[in-house]
């Protein structure tokens, strides 16, 4: 009984132990739960606690939980929901396809009203539509249309905002909801949200915007651009700050930014917190808070030392001077430094989260930019000194072409935005991201033309050059450089044959002795393919007047003026074209060598007389001469070789065998079709009009494609232009006439560029041994140093 007693006694005490153990503490949280859980509200730590936060930040720089500069994600989604109210538009659901099928993507700009006000800026974009090779003044033509109501600043507080957007767009005929519009826009929101609040409802219309918010961005529908100044350049515009194929010198800092930050609001964070990663050596981060009206009331214990340092250093400098350039957020997601690293070939850092980058539908950006993340700033220098120096020069050639393909204008920025907008349009021939992402650029890379790489005859040269002829192999110079091609292109060399191109001018019925003893020689080429003969004049000669030749000649008859040798004609089936007028007089000698060097440059023009242009400072203009000097930058195309290339794969890009092929007459040659297609009917129509024009703009045409000046090659003897017969006693008034009708042509043609692309050199090629005291037997071309 006691043992049993025992046992009990034991038992009971051991599950009061057991209860107070696991039960006591929550019986004590419920008998004091009200007392404790208002004491818990009032002592948990704030997330701006300055106790906790001490040796993070500075008091000064901890933001307010009650701050009204920041919305909440709800208020957020309902701006969002109030300009997007359209927000799953897909250019499938929310684009009339209809409109573009039977004249073509075609841009119809609305008529301006005389006291509707308007922007700089938004009318560089309206002139830069009407000055594309898409615009058309026939609404009932239009693809797409565009307002002429300034759209751009759509801050309710900016002198610049226009009210009552609504009501005017609505009234539109041809609004049909914002089906087939596109709207574009610089500025959104307004203090201190800074939404994506545009005002109006854009309905079903394109949004090209600035500072893009990925939320709120629809995939292949929408358009990220860049935000630019109001005094960017209308076209051409400054070239980037490092030379094509250089390689700069190490730069004196690594990371740099100056620029103002902000005490508070939106945005305030970021350029807060920059100041952590300066180090006054290689890494430089200036901010000032000197900006505003009220500063002073709002400025904290850093500001005035900022500001001091802040005055000790030159932001262009800076931009020279160092490898990478911070882009920070501003109040908006973008900024103007982002364009401003680009041409200073200054690797952006990007610290914008949730920015959706300018055109990346099309440029890969992993190639130009590093995007950081705004929450890892401290990580950021430690990440671009991991960065390879190869990678490192890679990157900042890649921010050179794209600053002078796409951002270095406004008409640059708006036709690609157009040509965005195009491909969508026609996705089974549109340009691949390698096109848009490599020379010369997807504005030049024309899918009209081909849209394969191996179709165009400029990139190869990113991996290597194109090989010789067989029949030349073992025979060529020092000037001749061979090496591997790359598998991407293989197969799409430059063919072994080439088309002669005769124009002929002058009003006589039949061919002259001249004209016969240049297709005998030409056809003596071991390279000709066939000889094309176009007779400008009315009535085309017997064809018993023509010489037998070993190879196809065919006469054509033209149209009488000088841009017709640039027509994409069907009837030639080579790559090469040896384009030649009628008092040409070469022999096949120059003929053969001029075309092997051809072979290793088809990107250029190729040929004999050679010309130059140079700068006036008198009559500020640019100034043309045919004198012999050192130097050269137009080869006259009245003898000389130059790419017509013959895609060898259809327009949708996909490979396939000759057999497989669409008829060659159904597709275009490369540079005939940039000539005709590319540039508008104003410049073509000038080609024609003024004397020797046409070969300036070929010229201008071809280097603003390539970067790079034309070959000049060996000839016996000089080039005689066609000069019309004068009355004695006027050939020096008609001499001097027709450069000046030379002078102004590249005027015009330069003007329309907005630069002048024509690239100098001091180049000719000549044949091995040429000119040497050798035998005659070991020179591959004897006849060219013959009188």
């Amino acid at each position: 009984m006691q043992t049993r007693k025992k046992y009990i006694f034991l038992t009971f005490l051991a599950s009061w132990l057991l209860l107070f153990f696991f039960g006591g503490d929550q019986l004590r949280r419920f008998v004091f739960f009200s007392g404790r859980k208002a004491e818990s509200r009032r002592n948990w730590p704030r997330w701006t606690d300055r106790s906790l936060l001490r040796s993070f930040a500075a008091p000064e720089e901890l933001q307010s939980d009650e701050d009204p500069a920041l919305p909440s994600p709800r208020e957020r989604r309902a701006a969002w929901l109030n300009v997007y109210k359209s927000s799953r538009c897909r250019m499938e659901t929310c684009f009339d396809f209809s409109r573009c099928e039977k004249h073509g993507f075609k841009v119809f700009t609305y008529p301006r009203e005389r006291d509707q006000p308007l922007s700089e800026s938004y009318g560089k974009i309206l002139t830069s539509i009407e000055r594309s090779r898409y615009y058309t003044p026939n609404p009932e033509e239009a693809c797409l249309f565009i307002l002429s109501i300034d759209t751009l600043d759509r801050d309710h507080l900016s002198g610049q905002y226009v009210r009552n957007v609504d009501e005017k767009i609505r009234s539109f005929p041809l609004w049909n909801g914002g089906r087939n519009h596109l709207i574009f826009n610089l500025y959104s929101g307004t203090w201190p949200n800074y939404t994506e609040e545009l005002g109006f409802d854009i309905g079903h219309a394109i949004l090209a915007k600035a500072s893009f918010y990925t939320q709120t961005f629809r995939p292949g529908f929408d358009i990220s651009i860049p935000l630019f100044p109001k005094d960017h350049p209308q076209r051409g515009g400054e070239k980037g700050w490092l030379y094509q194929d250089s390689i700069p010198p190490k730069k004196k800092y690594l990371l740099v930014f100056k620029g103002k930050r902000y005490l508070t609001g939106i945005g305030s964070g970021t350029r807060n917190a920059l100041h952590h990663i300066h180090n006054g050596h290689d890494i430089v981060s200036l901010t000032t808070c000197k900006h505003g009206k009220d500063w002073e009331k709002h400025k904290d214990t850093r500001c005035d030392r900022d500001n001091v340092d802040y005055e000790k250093f030159d932001y262009q400098e800076l931009l020279h001077n160092s490898t990478f350039c911070i882009v920070p957020r501003g109040r908006r997601l973008g900024s103007f430094r982002f364009l401003e690293a680009l041409q200073a070939a200054c690797i952006p850092v990007l610290l914008s989260d949730g920015w959706e980058l300018p055109f990346a539908e099309a440029i890969d950006w992993s190639k130009a930019a590093v995007v950081g993340n705004e929450r890892l700033l401290l990580q950021i220098p430690s990440a671009v000194r991991c960065i390879h120096p190869e990678r490192v020069l890679a990157f900042q050639q890649q921010t050179q072409f794209l600053w002078d393909a796409y951002f270095s204008s406004v008409d640059k920025i708006v036709h690609t935005t157009l040509e965005i907008i195009r491909d969508r349009l026609l996705p089974h021939r549109s340009r691949s991201r390698f096109l848009w992402n490599a020379l010369p650029g997807g504005l030049l890379a024309l899918p009209e033309f081909s849209t394969h790489p191996g179709d165009f005859p400029f990139y190869y040269l990113q991996h290597g050059r194109i090989p010789p002829a067989p029949a030349e192999l073992g025979k060529l110079g020092a000037c001749h450089n061979t090496f591997p091609l790359s598998p991407i292109f293989s197969g799409s060399s430059p063919s072994e044959k080439f088309t002669a191109f005769i124009r002929v001018a002058s009003p006589a019925g039949s061919p002259s002795q001249s004209i016969l003893r240049l297709i005998q020689s030409v056809s003596a080429s071991q390279f000709c393919a066939q000889i094309l003969v176009l007779w400008s004049s009315e009535k085309l000669p017997p064809s018993g007047k023509w010489p037998q030749t070993s190879v196809p000649l065919t006469v054509i008859q033209g149209r009488g003026e000088p841009s017709d040798r640039f027509l994409p004609l069907a009837t030639i089936q080579t790559d090469a074209v040896l384009s030649l007028d009628e008092h040409s007089s070469l022999s096949t000698s120059e003929v053969d060598f001029a075309f092997v060097v051809w072979r290793s440059f088809p990107e250029r023009i190729v040929g004999f007389p050679a010309r130059s242009h140079f700068w006036d400072p008198e009559q500020r203009r640019w100034g043309y001469t045919s004198q012999w000097t050192n130097e050269l930058s137009i080869v006259l195309t009245a003898a000389a070789f130059y790419h017509r290339y013959r895609p060898g794969r259809d327009q949708r890009g996909r490979g396939g065998s000759a057999a497989s092929c669409p008829p060659t007459s159904s597709l275009p040659r490369y540079y005939h079709s940039l000539f005709t297609t590319y540039l508008p009917a104003g410049l073509r129509e000038l080609a024609g009009g003024l004397a020797a024009c046409e070969d300036i703009l070929m010229n201008v045409l071809v280097a603003a494609v390539t970067k790079l000046p034309p070959i000049k090659v060996t000839q016996r003897k000089q080039h005689k232009e066609n000069v019309p017969q004068q009355v004695k006693g006027t050939a020096g008034t008609a001499g001097g006439r027709r450069f000046s009708q030379h002078q102004d042509c590249l005027n015009q043609v330069v003007d329309w560029f907005g630069s002048m692309p024509l690239v100098s050199s001091q180049l000719r090629l000549d044949p091995v041994l040429f000119k040497d005291q050798v035998s005659v037997l070991r020179k591959k071309y004897p006849r060219l140093e013959r009188p």
